[in-house]
């Protein structure tokens, strides 16, 4: 039986997988061929994006299996117009046991490239590195939370992110 250690490990998370409780979204081709994004329509409004971090867990006590997260990718563009405001949040949500509920836990993280030039009409790849990487418990996951606050003629296209990770099997 052999071990891993895997310190350059990624996953790719389709923008299918994403999740847009708030704003006005479909899921066209991409401005690509052969690609598909989730796109907000223009409109004076803010749109909230969940999206899930799909990386291994370990239900082990000890912190030396499973997975390490320490960055996440998101691809977007931003079409027509500058956001008002485009922000990210790393949320690490534990489980809640039976009768209890989940607890969130916002992480902190350094962001490239910088709130300012992230909401700016161009093709962006947002690299949110954590501050602290932490090992996944399998009560445990993550979520990228971003609100995209619109001008009136602001549109944007998510196309995909990716989490980098150490595995440890």
């Amino acid at each position: 039986m052999g071990y891993v250690h895997d310190t350059a490990m990624s996953q790719f998370i389709p923008p299918s997988l994403f999740h847009r409780p708030t704003g006005t979204w479909t899921t066209p081709a991409g401005q690509v061929a052969g690609t598909i994004v989730e796109h907000v329509a223009a409109a004076d409004q803010t749109g909230l994006v969940n999206i899930p971090i799909l990386i291994p867990s370990c239900s082990m006590a000890s912190a030396a299996h499973g997975a390490c997260l320490k960055s996440i990718e998101i691809d977007y563009e931003v079409l027509t117009a500058d956001c008002d405001a485009l922000t990210f949040v790393v949320n690490k949500v534990t489980r809640g046991a039976d009768t209890a509920v989940a607890v969130v836990a916002a992480q902190t993280f350094t962001q490239t490239p910088t709130a300012a030039n992230a909401l700016k009409v161009d093709q962006h790849k947002a690299i949110l590195t954590i501050t602290t990487p932490f090992w996944i418990d399998n009560d445990e996951y993550v979520l990228v939370e971003v609100t995209v606050n619109q001008a009136l003629t602001t549109t944007v296209d998510f196309l995909g992110a990716v989490a980098n990770f150490t595995l440890r099997l």
